[in-house]
């Protein structure tokens, strides 16, 4: 698996779904499918999703830390 870090290339909004489809070996627009479906049901998704885009790491900034 890949370090968890929002791509540069291929976003939509933030990058979070394809960072996360990234990271577990899928493509970003089932990700971006299985969010959307998450949206659905009672809970905290869209405040995850903002908090995830200010927490991770731009690639490129990722990458100039190591």
């Amino acid at each position: 698996m890949s370090r968890l870090a929002r791509p540069t290339g291929n976003r939509m909004i933030g990058g979070v779904c394809a960072a996360l489809a990234r990271r577990f070996g899928t493509s970003a627009t089932t990700m971006r499918v299985i969010f959307l479906l998450s949206c659905l049901l009672p809970g905290p998704q869209f405040l995850l999703y903002i908090a995830l885009w200010i927490l991770l790491p731009s690639e490129d900034k990722a990458r100039a830390a190591w």
